[in-house]
């Protein structure tokens, strides 16, 4: 049993238990597993760059990615019903908690500038996704072999049945959550600052 997992269900499920007034540790949220994506774009036809598209997110993940097609053709976006759209892993269990470990301690930190991740990013059916600009702050990935920096989006699955139970459990899960209305995901402030010439 990872390392996470023990702490979730030694600690932190008590723990929210009181803050969110649970009597029955069964009503506890939980993360049910993490969706991660790459998109391929125009890397999906050639089979060089996908390879190395699976390879990375394979050493990413622990566990081999399959490859998603486009479900329909969309001429705005040069895409064919068919042809290769992304790499796919989904995580569960240990390789879930393992993974979690490794993305809050470890990859999280190395982005330059960071300044945490917006609350923003918890949709209707409470569920947390956010996005990654460079896949390269994972340290099992060898910056020296990459040939391209790619962004990847994640997405917790939770069993929430609120946006604030979703909330607590990142943060037990020490998920640099920041709730600043101006912020984006990647830390960085969204609000205009206008350039004036002096007169």
């Amino acid at each position: 049993m990872s390392r996470l997992k023990t702490t979730y269900e030694k600690e932190i499920v008590s723990k929210l238990m009181g803050k969110l007034s649970l009597k029955n540790k069964h009503e506890v949220p939980k993360i049910k597993k993490i969706i991660l994506n790459m998109g391929l774009g125009e890397d999906g036809s050639d089979g060089k760059k996908l390879k190395a598209c699976v390879d990375d997110l394979a050493l990413i993940t622990g566990q081999k990615p399959i490859i998603t097609k486009f479900k329909k053709s969309i001429s705005n976006f040069k895409t064919r019903k068919g042809s290769n759209a992304g790499v796919k892993v989904t995580l569960r269990s240990d390789r879930m908690y393992e993974f979690i470990d490794r993305l809050v301690n470890i990859a999280l930190p190395r982005i330059k500038d960071f300044r945490g991740l917006s609350s923003k990013g918890i949709d209707s059916s409470y569920n947390y996704s956010f996005g990654i600009k460079e896949h390269i702050i994972f340290p099992e990935v060898n910056f020296d072999k990459v040939d391209k920096i790619r962004g990847l989006d994640i997405t917790m699955v939770t069993n929430s049945i609120n946006r604030e139970s979703t909330l607590e459990l990142l943060k037990e899960f020490n998920f640099p959550i920041t709730t600043k209305k101006n912020w984006g995901q990647n830390g960085k402030n969204k609000r205009n600052t206008k350039k004036f010439k002096k007169n």
